[in-house]
């Protein structure tokens, strides 16, 4: 008898965390912004995709697994275009993926804090970006040393962009059923 309840009892939480994962599952929306800017460079990347699983009563939980397309780069000039997608650069095709996998989750005083690793270039590193969660839309924003993932670090290439590029994001999502 004992057994069986303890079956029971199992049975009965692994149904009841699928269903606390699935109700917190996200679908980004279309009207995203992923915004980029530094000296002499700006823009935006306009693909952007990836799983969002967001409690914030649960943060245990939660989970990003994020990726942007580099030749969804857009600067407002098809020539910096071009450049930003060269092997100068980002690489495009060699690297054709940016890449953000959080590893823990973290309420702060204005909002949530997520630690993860960001892979651009084919470099790793751990960062954390500080976001808020309101009317399901996730916004914050954060730096990125572009000399620390190998961008744009060919002699004489640095002189006119910022090392520190400044990303601001607003991403819209919708619960899924």
């Amino acid at each position: 008898m004992r057994k069986l309840n303890s079956i029971i009892f199992f049975g009965l939480f692994v149904l009841i965390s699928s269903f606390t994962i699935l109700a917190s599952s996200w679908k980004i929306d279309d009207n995203f912004r992923i915004h980029f800017a530094g000296n002499s460079v700006e823009g935006i990347f306009e693909n952007f995709s990836g799983q969002i699983i967001f409690d914030e009563n649960d943060l245990a939980s939660s989970k990003f697994s994020l990726n942007i397309k580099v030749e969804s780069i857009s600067t407002g000039n098809w020539l910096k275009n071009r450049h930003a997608k060269n092997d100068n650069w980002f690489d495009s095709e060699k690297y054709p993926n940016i890449v953000f996998k959080s590893s823990k989750f973290s309420k702060t005083a204005n909002g949530f804090n997520v630690k993860g690793f960001l892979k651009m270039h084919g470099i790793e590193k751990e960062i954390a970006i500080p976001f808020t969660f309101v009317n399901n839309t996730f916004k914050g924003n954060f730096s990125v040393n572009r000399i620390d993932y190998g961008i744009g670090t060919l002699e004489g290439m640095s002189k006119k962009v910022s090392n520190e590029i400044k990303i601001d994001f607003v991403v819209p999502v919708t619960k899924e059923k």
